[in-house]
């Protein structure tokens, strides 16, 4: 045989090969939106808030009733769904909300890319990443759509709201989509996040796409559930006086502001509800939805006034818990309609695409692949009782660190002077109205949950450098103060 009938043979063989493990490698479409905790969906019980499309993915798939993020805040969640890892881990020395070089070695969508998947990002980006890493270059299409402004001047003079130029961007991407080609996209909503620079109460807060104009105008807003002063009255003065504190008055301060823009949040939500519909309608015109994996999440939880709070940042429940879906097509009938309760977070999720793609997990990842769970098959180990969690931004009154166990929830604010800690029994005070750690009888695992904080730090990086040497992580009106004092000014 001549050299060119084999190299002939070899490249059919290759195509052979590479066309039946694109034949068993699903789709995934990932649906991540802004700014939702765990229970704002109406199958998470949510009295109010309508999502019928997301509901039925939950109905034909799996919820994760704790689901987390292991760090509150946009672009470190995003980063973490990305890399793998948590900030400790992917972060800089001086600015450790911002990935390095390295950490980027193990990017998910390019070792997707890798096994034969066609990569998409559409939407919110918002990684912090090196100026020579060029997101564009990682994706067969990357699209970042902002919500600055949420609506947005289209050529023939309308405008469109970002929530449903996501979704008409994941739409033309799954149209032009080859058949005997896996895709994996990226559908990443900037809905739910309130508009900051415009402040008119429910005009310009969450403004939401035209679609749900007038939703929930005719129900009455309960007032927060934790809205009581006196919870606020017992916070510790530096989460009075964060940015938790100063952003509950620019929209949740009185019972008016309060309903206003509740109303306009849930319909934020609706909007992301419908436009998934959208997305979800194209995939089954063309065939897809059999082989194509759903997952919908969001990069973190939001106060919504509980706590006398807005925003997120802190180490409370209703910051960490996120909601999380996954509908796998080709799991049996008794598979679907599940929930589950094992400890899920955003880390998990890098793990868990790559096993579906058949790709081997970089020892690097922090996470765990949720495949086992959603299939229902034996665990090689036993699942996790808690997880590293922290906030390295926002210095000096919302940087923590911590752990999220079964039972207790511990965090320091390392930044303090002294240090700032808590521990709350999720099991007497679920909704950690106490701080026990100078109760007598909470010593025992006061100390358990330091050390086991301790070793948590030391794994995943190691301490901060001290706050003087990492002026990027406040906020920017405390980084301007850094510069003055650093040069003598008053």
């Amino acid at each position: 045989m001549n050299s060119r009938f084999l190299t002939a043979i070899f490249s059919l063989v290759l195509c052979l090969l590479v066309r039946s493990a694109s034949a068993n490698q699903p789709n995934i479409i990932f649906f991540l939106t802004d700014d939702q905790r765990n229970d704002t969906l109406g199958c998470a019980g949510h009295p109010i808030v309508k999502t019928p499309t997301i509901d039925r993915l939950a109905e034909d798939g799996v919820r994760f009733s704790n689901a987390f993020v292991s760090h509150s805040i946009c672009w470190v969640s995003r980063t973490t769904l990305l890399t793998g890892l948590t900030a400790r881990s992917f972060g800089q020395k001086n600015a450790p909300d911002a990935a390095t070089m390295k950490s980027l070695e193990n990017f998910c969508p390019d070792l997707l890319k890798s096994a034969g998947y066609r990569t998409a990002h559409v939407g919110k980006w918002h990684a912090k990443t090196p100026k020579k890493f060029k997101p564009k270059d990682h994706f067969d299409l990357f699209k970042p759509i902002t919500r600055h402004p949420y609506f947005k001047l289209q050529p023939d003079g309308s405008k469109r709201h970002a929530t449903e130029m996501v979704a008409d961007r994941a739409i033309e991407f799954i149209e032009a989509s080859p058949r005997n080609k896996p895709f994996a996209i990226n559908v990443w909503f900037n809905a739910s996040h309130a508009e900051d620079g415009d402040k008119r109460p429910g005009i310009g807060h969450f403004p939401s796409p035209k679609a749900v104009d007038g939703m929930y105008e005719d129900i009455e807003m309960p007032a927060p559930r934790l809205g009581d002063p006196a919870i606020f009255a017992s916070q510790q003065d530096h989460l009075k006086q964060s940015i938790n504190r100063e952003r509950f008055f620019w929209r949740w301060d009185t019972p008016s502001k309060f309903e206003t823009n509740l109303r306009a949040y849930y319909r934020m939500l609706s909007g992301i509800d419908g436009a998934i519909a959208r997305v979800l309608k194209a995939l089954d015109e063309r065939g897809l939805t059999d082989n194509t994996i759903i997952v919908y999440s969001a990069d973190n939880g939001y106060y919504m006034g509980d706590r006398g709070f807005a925003g997120k940042w802190s180490h409370y429940e209703q910051s960490l818990r996120v909601p999380l879906i996954i509908f796998d097509p080709r799991q049996p009938k008794s598979n679907s309609g599940r929930v589950v309760d094992q400890m899920a977070l955003n880390l998990d999720l890098p793990s868990t695409f790559l096993e579906w793609a058949g790709v081997e997990v970089p020892a690097a990842y922090q996470g765990r692949s949720l495949v086992p769970i959603v299939n229902q098959s034996p665990l090689e180990s036993k699942w996790r009782d808690d997880f590293f969690c922290e906030h390295v931004t926002l210095a000096p009154k919302l940087t923590w660190e911590g752990v999220r166990g079964k039972r207790y929830v511990y965090a320091r604010y390392f930044d303090q002077v002294p240090p700032v800690e808590y521990l709350h029994d999720l099991q007497t005070d679920p909704d950690q109205l106490r701080n026990v750690v100078k109760d007598k009888g909470y010593q025992n695992p006061l100390q358990e949950m330091r050390s086991r904080c301790d070793a948590l730090v030391d794994k995943y990086g190691g301490s901060l450098v001290p706050l003087e040497e990492r002026p990027n992580t406040w906020y920017p009106r405390k980084r301007r103060a850094l510069k003055e004092n650093k040069s003598g000014a008053k």
